[in-house]
């Protein structure tokens, strides 16, 4: 149970790793349209996540309260 839990976090972690180190390496040798197309790409997927992974699931924990269910995930974004 505990090695599916450290491969779990280390395959986003080695994944992060490698490419944030692409980056922070190859800064200089990216062409200012490639460093936004890859800056607007990153910026999807965190909207993305923060959408699928954060606000519907704060919105469906709070459908008792009514019409009100959207405040906690209003206040979270």
């Amino acid at each position: 149970m505990q090695i599916n839990v450290f491969e779990g976090i280390l395959i986003p972690f080695v994944g992060t790793t490698l490419g944030a180190a692409c980056v922070f390496f190859m800064r200089k040798t990216l062409s200012k349209l490639l460093q936004r197309a890859l800056a607007g790409f990153a910026a999807g997927i965190m909207v993305a996540a923060s959408i699928w992974s954060l606000l519907i699931p704060a919105i469906k924990q709070s459908e008792n309260m009514g019409t009100l269910s959207f405040v906690p995930a209003v206040v979270g974004f």
